[in-house]
């Protein structure tokens, strides 16, 4: 029945969500996966069977309708019910923000299209869409209509400012030309240019205004067969607020983001009272949140290349913006609060020239990526078995299975939080003076190059060759595989975990990476054999011979002979922290020590005794 229509989709939806609602946060969250298959076109939408628009229209406003209740009696499921409203969209085309990286997908699938420049577009869409991505549509499809003449292909992008210098310049960088085959033609064409609709409908705020005439009211004249329109504006709206909503529309288009940001986050800030009354047009007013929230998205990922040659203070602002609106759309926000609030003081301490604000905003950055990581978690545990469930039992494909989880994150603020964070972490460790490493475990070696996903993949492996991982994830439970002498990793393992215990007890190089640059050049030398050397608390990666590679005093794995000394009783059974000293305690209590009096006053050092060595063996 579902194959029918949209018709048959929406109704069938709104009896499970009948169901759903009292089976909690999974049953809702089972709605979201089998909308967002059929939203992304996973699921087949008409199958020999005509329905009129209004029949879906009728079904359309029974889910919303439907939705719009249990997002008034249970507030505790209103994140994950705005995801699901996403999917459906005051006249069923969803949020088109979203369609933008949903689409692309689709266009590669359908045309056999996934390297190349079309890989490259599709990574920079994903990362930061921008109006450039109307004119590369554009060029594209000018280029084939051309018969595949390259030379229009530049004339379109170059006689609308964009060179390939500037295709460079992305943060997904566009280096290839289009080389597509004459069979693509027709395919290509015909999506593209539906593409092209989805895109000027972000890049023109289309999505916006319509979620903004609805709310203020509108109302188009019959004529002939056509007939006429009328929606009264939502009752009750706040005074001013229909200016605020004008601003945000002038300004959608800006190169300077800055003030549309403010006055996107200004609105919503007005809505949330709105949203959390029983208004009988709340539907609307949703709708409305749902579309700032994705020009919120767009605009921030439109102004990445603002923040290119842009200071610290203007990064710490646009991601206490960005925050912000995550937390607007979160349900149990607390701690993203917290980080907003962290984020104010930051920034006070860097206008007042504070010494130590670079520290203090280092560690509200650590601590925003504890939230996101949260985030993202909570959603891999409840949305990822739904998605792998249904996902097997409707035929959807194999590789919308595995990202699913993945592409309703960075379809929020939360990625564009991220990317934002990881282009401030690396100057906040300039000018705190942290560098661009923190080693773990300070061993010098030497070794070839291996680039893995995650450690826990490779962990069994034996390697004949003395071999440094670089490897995307860490956890911290993992072992370290035989004939490894260095794991290099962006991932943040706890410095006490399995993982780094075993690697400064078997002297095999352990540390993480914050400058993504780095990171990358490692990649580019897998196969390539490296030198790492130890200088003012950062790694140093030289180029080295492949003849220079081999096990020896400095590669091995295995631990170096210890001379162990014993420590006596020194006849106390508990001592201050005034005591401590290498003959009584270990290093993580000399630590502590060792802090107090060298750290900023709102860095809290905990009170600390310890029982000494030798307590346990004199009693």
């Amino acid at each position: 029945e579902a194959q029918k229509s949209f018709m048959h989709r929406f109704n069938i939806a709104s009896d499970l969500t009948e169901w759903a609602k009292d089976a909690g946060e999974l049953g809702l969250a089972g709605i979201l996966v089998w909308m967002r298959f059929m939203a992304t076109r996973q699921l087949i939408w008409n199958k020999n069977y005509n329905v009129k628009p209004r029949e879906i229209s009728k079904a359309q406003d029974r889910l919303t309708d439907l939705l719009q209740n249990i997002y008034k009696n249970k507030p505790q499921y209103r994140e994950i019910l705005r995801m699901i409203l996403s999917t459906v969209g005051r006249g069923g085309e969803g949020d088109v923000g979203q369609r933008i990286r949903d689409e692309i997908l689709v266009i590669q699938r359908n045309n056999d299209c996934k390297g190349g420049m079309m890989e490259e577009w599709h990574q920079k869409l994903h990362n930061n869409t921008s109006p450039d991505d109307v004119i590369i549509c554009q060029a594209l499809i000018d280029y084939i209509k051309s018969d595949f003449d390259i030379s229009v292909y530049w004339k379109t992008l170059n006689s609308n400012g964009i060179t390939k210098e500037r295709l460079l310049s992305y943060d997904r960088a566009i280096h290839s030309e289009p080389n597509l085959r004459r069979d693509q033609k027709d395919g290509l064409l015909r999506d593209l240019g539906n593409y092209m609709r989805t895109l000027k409908a972000v890049h023109s705020g289309a999505d916006l205004e319509s979620a903004i005439a609805n709310c203020m009211g509108y109302r188009s004249e019959g004529q002939g067969f056509m007939v006429g329109v009328q929606i009264n504006p939502v009752p009750g709206l706040p005074s001013g607020f229909p200016e605020l909503l004008e601003f945000v529309l002038d300004h959608v288009e800006d190169t300077n983001v800055e003030p549309l940001l403010e006055g996107l986050l200004e609105a919503r800030q007005e809505l949330q009272p709105l949203l959390l009354k029983s208004y009988e047009r709340l539907r609307d007013l949703l709708f409305l949140d749902i579309a700032l929230d994705s020009m919120v998205r767009t605009a921030i990922e439109r102004g990445y290349e603002e923040l290119n040659k842009a200071g610290p203070e203007k990064i710490m602002y646009f991601i206490s913006m960005v925050l912000e609106n995550l937390a607007l759309s979160s349900d149990n926000n607390e701690d993203l609060i917290n980080c907003l609030k962290g984020w104010s003081h930051a920034l006070d301490m860097s206008k007042s020239r504070d010494d130590h604000w670079a520290l203090y905003a280092k560690s509200v950055l650590d601590r925003t990526r504890l939230a996101l990581a949260s985030k993202a978690e909570h959603y891999q545990q409840v949305l990822q078995p739904s998605a792998e469930y249904l996902g097997s039992l409707l035929g959807v494909d194999q590789w919308a299975i595995n990202i699913f989880t993945e592409e309703i994150i960075r379809a929020g603020s939360a990625a564009s939080l991220s990317s934002l964070l990881n282009r401030l972490d690396p100057i906040l460790r300039k000018t705190a003076h942290l560098g661009s490493w923190q080693i773990i475990s300070p061993v010098e070696t030497v070794g070839c190059v291996v680039v893995v996903d995650e450690l826990l993949a490779v962990q069994n492996k034996s390697y004949g060759q003395p071999t440094i991982l670089v490897a995307k994830r860490v956890k911290g439970e993992e072992e370290i595989p035989d004939g490894t002498v260095a794991v290099l990793t962006p991932d943040m393992p706890d410095v006490l975990s399995h993982v780094s215990i075993r690697a400064r007890n078997s002297k095999v190089c352990f540390a993480t990476c914050f400058d993504q640059r780095i990171l990358q050049d490692l990649k580019l030398k897998e196969g390539k054999a490296v030198s790492i050397w130890i200088k003012f608390s950062n790694l140093e990666i030289r180029d080295i011979s492949s003849s220079a590679v081999s096990f020896g005093p400095t590669t091995s794995t295995f631990p170096q002979a210890l001379t162990l000394k014993k420590k006596n009783f020194g006849g106390k059974y508990a001592i201050s922290i005034e005591e401590f000293t290498s003959d009584t305690v270990g290093a993580k209590s000399r630590n502590i020590q060792f802090l107090r009096g060298r750290v900023p006053s709102w860095i809290k050092i905990p009170m600390s005794i310890a029982l000494p060595f030798g307590v346990f063996e004199k009693v």
